[in-house]
């Protein structure tokens, strides 16, 4: 009861209203100055730009002006060679007028353009680099499909409202504001008719605008939706065909393809609406205008030039009413566009690579688990429960023991790549938590399993170790690899292309150039992930070698799922779901007939 009475008050305190407002405030202010920061870098082009916008308004409202002057005031004038003259050079005038309007058009928009699709770029980069800051654990919640369309489609919307906001805004204020002193000027009476349709019109534009962009924020949605779907089918598309799933993965995409189509229909339903009742309101106020107009001629109160020159004033005034509505769409789409790349931009790193963390020199390799428990979140179960470990400089041990009891997990935690729940891990005594994680990565080689090679030539796949490495340093780090003779017999050598994720190679070759890549980068500390489990024995026998050699010298940590490549283990640890149950050499714990030999005879009989 003191529960439900407490939250009773906290949502009817006034403070805490007022506090939860303020948060708001200071949080939707935060994102407004990260919106206009992006203008910041081109701030002489958009002064430009709206110095033309200026100019092309300015000539919009001074054309019937002259038009006023011309049927107004020289075509009543008696002496007419003289006001021909004068017609011919505001005539003349008024070309000059639309050959600087056209000028200014032209700049604003392309120039315009071009500013939007830099801004644009600066926002794809950043999100980018933001991207490779986050840590597994948000690449563990997130789907690939998701994170594609915030860079893409999100911040596409963004460019046109970048460039045409600001610029439809300066026209609209000024043409409107000009606009109605015009008419005030020539018709009071007439210019407050034309006003009684600016507050109808405004709320109908703030509703609809509300419908669209609820529509378009759920469109983004399901874009994002389409393209992991999109994403995870042709990723694994040997796996669609060899199960011949094809059909299957076609009404799956068309389930979500379904969905989008509805979430479009729908804000297209409304921006219907709003595009046709703004386009009804402007005949409306035309024929308003027609209408008392020439009830204001017949009663001697408004001459034709002035009727003329309202109606021209009318037709400018539809412009900034066209511009404003093309605002509105354009804000909706950029502004739930920017809500959701902020949404991936206000994402912490789990470990950010600060500036002040501790730089890791000439690193011996002394590795220490103290306590060390670790779960992947708060209401999870724990993975690893007061594990404590020492592992010397130099040695080479092995991880073993049933799927599931963290031993890769146990390895992810050396570099950082998920940080420990409680307890810590040393390297040659310094908490890895008080190292920057780039200084630590630097000095961790990591062999998987699961080997992952970029779209590219082979050489550029081994300078992921070394980025400035020489060519003869990648056909040195091959041939220690056991990789050069099979790259040499490739098309072209180094300069092969081996397709996405290496799909043109073998699994033993690829686990190969793996191995070639961590040559290069040199770490004075490797982990080898069940590095040879998948492959066959004649190509197990390759890696196993070039393993070997990779390890001399180096502490190195090995998680085994075939225990007959752990036999030479310095150390073999045993780790169970209670921790760790034995460790020592593969003989040794034979002999003990404990866990793992256990676990040694069981997978021999196998």
């Amino acid at each position: 009861m003191q529960t439900l009475q407490f939250g009773e008050q906290a949502r009817t305190s006034p403070h805490k209203t007022t506090l939860i407002e303020r948060a708001a405030a200071r949080f939707a202010n935060s994102r407004s100055r990260k919106f206009l920061s992006y203008y910041k870098p081109y701030r002489g082009l958009l002064v430009a730009d709206l110095a033309c916008a200026l100019v092309i308004s300015g000539a919009a409202l001074l054309l019937p002006v002259f038009a006023n002057v011309i049927t107004k005031d020289l075509l009543v004038k008696a002496d007419a060679p003289a006001q021909l003259e004068k017609i011919h050079l505001l005539g003349l005038a008024m070309l000059a007028l639309v050959a600087v309007q056209t000028i200014c058009t032209l700049f604003v928009d392309y120039q315009g353009h071009v500013m939007g699709a830099k801004m644009e770029r600066d926002m794809r980069r950043e999100l980018f680099e933001h991207y490779q800051k986050l840590s597994f654990s948000f690449y563990d919640r997130q789907r690939t499909g998701q994170l594609m369309a915030r860079i893409t489609t999100d911040v596409l919307s963004l460019a046109e409202l970048y460039h045409h906001g600001p610029e439809d805004l300066a026209i609209a204020a000024l043409e409107m504001t000009g606009g109605l002193i015009i008419l005030g000027y020539l018709d009071p009476m007439l210019t407050l008719i034309v006003l009684a349709f600016v507050p109808v019109m405004l709320l109908f534009a703030m509703h609809f605008s509300r419908r669209m962009n609820a529509a378009l924020r759920l469109s983004k949605d399901r874009i994002g939706d389409i393209n992991a779907r999109v994403e995870d089918s042709l990723a694994g598309i040997r796996v669609v065909k060899s199960f011949t799933n094809e059909s299957f993965e076609t009404a799956r995409f068309n389930y979500e393809n379904n969905r989008f189509l509805s979430s479009r229909s729908e804000g297209y339903r409304s921006e219907a609406w709003f595009s046709g009742g703004m386009a009804a309101f402007t005949q409306l106020i035309t024929i308003a205008v027609i209408v008392f107009g020439a009830a204001g001629i017949a009663r001697g109160a408004l001459d034709l030039a002035d009727l003329l020159t309202f109606l021209m004033c009318v037709a400018v005034l539809v412009d900034p009413i066209h511009r404003l509505v093309n605002f509105v769409r354009n804000y909706q789409q950029g502004s739930s566009g920017f809500a959701r790349f902020m949404e991936m931009l206000e994402m912490e790193p789990d470990l950010p690579d600060q500036s002040g963390g501790a730089e890791l020199m000439r690193v011996r390799g002394d590795i220490t688990f103290s306590a060390v428990s670790f779960r992947y979140a708060d209401d999870a179960p724990f993975v690893l429960k007061d594990l404590s470990l020492e592992i010397r400089v130099g040695e080479f041990v092995a991880l073993v023991g049933a799927s599931g009891v963290g031993k890769s997990t146990l390895c992810s935690l050396i570099p950082r790549f998920y940080e420990v729940t409680r307890g810590g891990i040393f390297i040659d005594g310094c908490d890895v938590r008080d190292i920057r994680p780039s200084s630590l990565r630097q000095n961790v080689g990591i062999v998987q399993q699961d080997v992952y090679l970029f779209a590219g030539t082979v050489a550029e796949n081994l300078r992921y170790g070394k980025p400035d490495a020489s060519l003869e340093e990648i056909i040195a780090a091959a041939k220690q690899a056991h990789a050069h003779d099979f790259v040499m017999a490739l098309p072209r050598g180094y300069d092969s292309e081996i397709g996405e994720r290496g799909v043109r190679l073998s699994g033993g070759q690829k686990q190969r150039l793996s191995i070639a890549r961590v040559f290069l980068k040199n770490p004075p500390i490797l982990i080898f992930d069940e590095a040879t489990s998948a492959l066959d024995n004649e190509s197990e026998r390759a890696v196993q070698e070039s393993l070997q050699r990779l390890a001399r010298g180096r502490t190195t940590l090995v998680i085994a799922h075939r225990l007959s490549t752990v036999r030479n283990a310095q150390r073999i640890v045993v780790l169970t779901e209670n921790g760790i149950a034995e460790q020592g050499t593969h003989d040794e714990l034979v002999r003990s007939a404990g866990a793992y030999a256990r676990l040694y005879n069981s997978r021999a009989s196998i």
